[in-house]
């Protein structure tokens, strides 16, 4: 489910250090708040810095169907039971991206839908991060970010999910629901493969959003840089 990124920054009031120099325009590159590892506490810097956001909410729950069974749905139904009756209460996975090199995810829980969707989109751009992105595949020499510089792995609970470079015009193989995560994140072609039990879908989402995340762990040379046209964050090539 896509959702329209609406922010108007006149009506921002600004409580931290961080958020009064952005909307100053003191500061006006994510890139660079990121990689001095300030943590961003306000959802507004997000918004500002990258006005071009997508903001999706994945498949986390099940609703039932009209002849039984059950259909994908993106509110995770629970019930807890107390001596006053059922309690209800719904949660949400979203996924924010400019789908060029910058992605965060966030879950988020409430005893109504909106509140735990804004919830979970407010978690999302707190957590965003900055993607690298290059021609790894061996039979590509692009050298365009549209995959991955290399093989990496995220593990969330049992699932582990692996990314694989693709050559140029492979499009994204990989399971539906995370094809949303590669998409928002900027990558066009990838190989995945995963493991375990990838039907709960937190850990599925989460186990890839941690293999992403660890593209930008990993130490380069600078020949390989080169030849793989390795990009961090937003980029204008044309991919």
């Amino acid at each position: 489910m896509a959702l329209t990124n609406t922010f108007n920054i006149e009506n921002w009031k600004p409580k931290t250090e961080l958020g009064r120099k952005v909307k100053n325009k003191e500061i006006t590159d994510i890139g660079d708040i990121l990689d001095k590892g300030q943590k961003i506490l306000e959802p507004e810097v997000v918004d500002v810095l990258l006005p071009d956001l997508s903001v999706e909410l994945l498949e986390v729950g099940q609703s039932k169907g009209k002849f039984g069974g059950g259909k994908g749905s993106i509110w995770k139904q629970t019930q807890k039971k107390t001596s006053e009756g059922n309690r209800i209460k719904f949660s949400a996975f979203a996924v924010v991206g400019n789908k060029n090199g910058y992605v965060g995810v966030g879950f988020g829980s409430s005893k109504e839908t909106v509140p735990a969707r804004e919830k979970a989109i407010r978690t999302a751009k707190l957590n965003i991060i900055k993607i690298r992105r290059a021609c790894g595949s061996w039979d590509c020499d692009c050298k365009t970010p549209h995959s991955v510089p290399f093989k990496v792995t995220g593990k969330s609970g049992s699932v582990k999910v692996t990314l694989m470079a693709a050559p140029r015009g492979t499009g994204l193989k990989a399971e539906r629901k995370i094809r949303t995560l590669l998409s928002l994140a900027g990558i066009n072609d990838i190989y995945t493969n995963t493991e375990g039990q990838t039907s709960t879908k937190l850990n599925f989402f989460m186990a890839c959003f941690k293999a992403l995340k660890r593209l930008s762990n990993v130490k380069m040379n600078e020949n390989f840089i080169k030849e793989a046209g390795v990009v961090e964050g937003t980029t204008t090539s044309n991919v």
